[in-house]
Formats: C-alpha cells, sequence, structure tokens
C-alpha cells in the first residue's frame, strides 16, 4: 500500500477523529477511547478513560444488544471509586440540566451531542484520571472528553451559541478543531464504552490541561432503546503539573469498512453508492464522507469482510496501551507494528470482539517506535450477526460502510504513547 503524504492525512482527519469514535471509538468510541497504562502497583491500571455505572445485557457472540452555553464545573462531593493520591483534587463536570436526546435526521437513531465544559483550572495543571458516569446507560453509546485549548474556547462558544438548547450536534468531529486537526495526536482526554469504568494514569503519567481551557463532552446516543433524559458527568482527578509527568497522546488508526450484503440477499442500500448516500443523509455530508475519505488515507477500495489500514510513524515514541473499536457487527481487530517486516509485533490481539468490553489493553513493557516504522490496524466483520442480534432486529441489510450510528460499522485502532 502506497504511503500518504502528511497533507493529505490530515486533510480526512475532521471527517474520522471522531471516536471517535476508540472510542470507540462506538458509534464508538472507548470505552472507546479508554486507555490502560501498564501502571504502578496498586493503581487501578492505567490512563485516562472513564467509567460506566452499568453495561447492556450481553447478546450472542460475546455482542453487546446495542443500548447500546454558561456550562460550569465545581467541585465533586462525592467520593471518587480510589482514593485521592497525593496531589490530586477531583472535579466533576456535569451538564446543568436534563438533555433529551433526538435524531437530527430522519430516519436515523443516532445523536452526537457536544456539551462544552468549564474545569474551572487556574493553573497549569495534568489530568491524571478520568471517570464518565452515563446518566442514563440505555442510550448512552459512548462518551468522548476533547480538550480545548484556551486559544479555541471562542471558537467552541461560538459552536455552542449556534444552536437552541444545551450544547450542539456533531456528527464527525466536534467542529472546535480546524479540519487539519490530527490522528497522530488526538485532543482527546478519554472516553467512555462499554466495559468502561474509572481509570487512572501511572504515576508518571499526565494529560496537559492549560489554564483557562474547557472541556468538550461528546455524548452518542443511541435512540434504539428509545429517548429518554440523561445527565451524563464526567469526574477528573486534577493535579499541578509539576513536570514530573510524561505526557501521554492518543493516536488514532482508523481502518475501512466495506461489508457487503451476503450473497442472495437484496435490497435498496445493497448498492455501495446508495449504502454512502444514505450514511450522508444521516449524518451530514462530511461525517458521511468518511468512508471514501479512508480510502485517501488507506489505499484502493476492496469489498471484503476484513480491512486493513497501515499508517507510517511520524514521531518516535513508546506504546504504553492499545485499544479497538467497532460495532455489533465487529468480529475481531488487531495493531500490528511493522506488519510483514522482520521485527513485526502484535500490539493487540482481540480474536472474538465483545462490544461490551471496550476497555483498552497496556502494552507492558512499552514498545518503542520510530519513524520508518508502520503501524497496521486489521478489522473483520461479518453480516451473520444480523441474524443472532437483537439490536439488529428488523434492521434491513445494506452495504455497511463507515458510518456513525449504532447500526453502521467502524474500525478504530487507538495507541496511547509518550514521547521521548
Amino acid at each position: 500500500m502506497k504511503r500518504r503524504s502528511h497533507g493529505t492525512r490530515r486533510s480526512t482527519a475532521h471527517a474520522v477523529v471522531t471516536l471517535v469514535g476508540v472510542l470507540l471509538l462506538g458509534g464508538c468510541a472507548g470505552s472507546v477511547a479508554s486507555v490502560d497504562d501498564p501502571g504502578v502497583p496498586g493503581d487501578q491500571g492505567g490512563a485516562p478513560a472513564a467509567a460506566s455505572t452499568s453495561t447492556p445485557a450481553t447478546t450472542a457472540q460475546g455482542h453487546g444488544a446495542g443500548h447500546g452555553s454558561g456550562h460550569g464545573a465545581a467541585t465533586s462531593p462525592t467520593t471518587p471509586a480510589a482514593p485521592l493520591r497525593a496531589g490530586e483534587r477531583s472535579v466533576t463536570l456535569t451538564m446543568p440540566q436534563a438533555y433529551t436526546p433526538k435524531a437530527p435526521a430522519a430516519p436515523g437513531t443516532d445523536d452526537y451531542r457536544c456539551f462544552l465544559l468549564d474545569p474551572e483550572v487556574r493553573e497549569k495543571s495534568v489530568v491524571t484520571g478520568i471517570d464518565v458516569l452515563p446518566g442514563n446507560p440505555d442510550v448512552v453509546h459512548h462518551v468522548i472528553l476533547f480538550r480545548v485549548p484556551p486559544d479555541k474556547v471562542a471558537r467552541a462558544e461560538e459552536q455552542d451559541r449556534g444552536q437552541a438548547g444545551q450544547g450542539w450536534t456533531c456528527f464527525g468531529g466536534t467542529g472546535v478543531e480546524s479540519q487539519g486537526s490530527g490522528l497522530d495526536d488526538a485532543p482527546w482526554l478519554g472516553a467512555w464504552a462499554p466495559g468502561g469504568g474509572e481509570r487512572l494514569l501511572a504515576k508518571d503519567l499526565g494529560m496537559p490541561l492549560e489554564p483557562g481551557s474547557r472541556i468538550v463532552m461528546q455524548v452518542h446516543y443511541n435512540l434504539l432503546a428509545g429517548d429518554q433524559p440523561d445527565t451524563t458527568a464526567a469526574r477528573l482527578r486534577v493535579a499541578p503539573d509539576d513536570g514530573s509527568r510524561k505526557t501521554l497522546e492518543t493516536v488514532l488508526l482508523p481502518g475501512p469498512v466495506e461489508l457487503p450484503c451476503r450473497p442472495g440477499r437484496t435490497g435498496p442500500l445493497c448498492a455501495r453508492p446508495a449504502a454512502v448516500a444514505d450514511v450522508q443523509q444521516r449524518f451530514g455530508f462530511a461525517a458521511g464522507s468518511t468512508a471514501n475519505a479512508l480510502h485517501l488515507l488507506c489505499g484502493e477500495l476492496r469489498a471484503t469482510p476484513t480491512q486493513s489500514c497501515t499508517r507510517p510513524v511520524t514521531q518516535a515514541g513508546t506504546i504504553r496501551a492499545t485499544a479497538g473499536h467497532m460495532h455489533l457487527l465487529g468480529r475481531s481487530i488487531s495493531i500490528v507494528v511493522n506488519k510483514g517486516k522482520q521485527d513485526e509485533q502484535t500490539v493487540l490481539d482481540l480474536p472474538v470482539w465483545d462490544f461490551d468490553d471496550q476497555g483498552s489493553k497496556p502494552v507492558t513493557p512499552g514498545v518503542r517506535v520510530a519513524p520508518g516504522d508502520t503501524l497496521t490496524v486489521t478489522c473483520r466483520h461479518d453480516q451473520s450477526l444480523r441474524d443472532q442480534l437483537p439490536a439488529l432486529a428488523g434492521v434491513p441489510e445494506r452495504y455497511v460502510v463507515w458510518g456513525e450510528g449504532t447500526t453502521d460499522e467502524m474500525c478504530l485502532g487507538i495507541v496511547l504513547m509518550t514521547r521521548p
């Protein structure tokens, strides 16, 4: 596969940086982007993720049922899941009132909503743990927290003012980052998806948070289980940035999804152009064009259940944790360093995908990578799962491409690394 230039990769970043999807990542993402780190003895395991208060009932093959303006923060009056460590304080971010999800376009069953929150950080700080608390787990499919640096707060506030009610619709990204925002250092603090829970960074790691920053909490609501109100919150562990911690960065590895209808199955969406047009109608042209944009990033189109994408490493680093994200038709996912080379090394291998267990996996010891190395994500999807999963009952078979919805699909590798 040909390598693409940095400019080509970045031109597609806005369309694919969701899940994230992780985490998602969801339709994501991870914990879509939840990130466990090798950690320190006594720690809960790792890096910024988020917490679940409940998990949807599982179904066949280990897949989930598919539940699948002045916003502020306050110091949490509750006790964190684990004792605060030296220097840490707990801050809770929540919506000021309940939000009732709704699909922006028919016949959609998904709502991506972004809420602008203020962590009230007044000094140079780091986030050392995240606990996302979905208010209504029946409709919350995933949550991703994005950092908004001070120089982009005005843009975020403009997005918030642009739509009535709380927050704004945000398929395909928050709308705060420019289209050049990248895959090699995503502005994620962390995320939650089925299987998530509170995650702590190892004591030598932190996610930087500048004074005056804001946080966008992107919530993916899956309306297959109804449209009841939700008040989701996120609890952060924040500590002063004293220079003792390394910065943990998130690298996203999206791959194509090109899953044709099964032999003998027909329908109006079994043709790829019709399926892509349907995704664009439900999520908007930009977000709905990810299926095509991914082939600029990853190479030529192949309509097969197994898809891969290989990207060059652009900066030296040490891989500390990995995660994968797919939806209900996912079967397996892997991430490999230098695939096909003598020094090939697998850093994530999930031969049986479980939608309800998207937590990240520590890479111990860390794997060092440098420019000249490659990262390959490989995903396998299976249309036959339509016959087994209640969430897909009555959903007509279609040519499946990358889409934001629960009944669409994703292929996303998530790599957490530190830099020298």
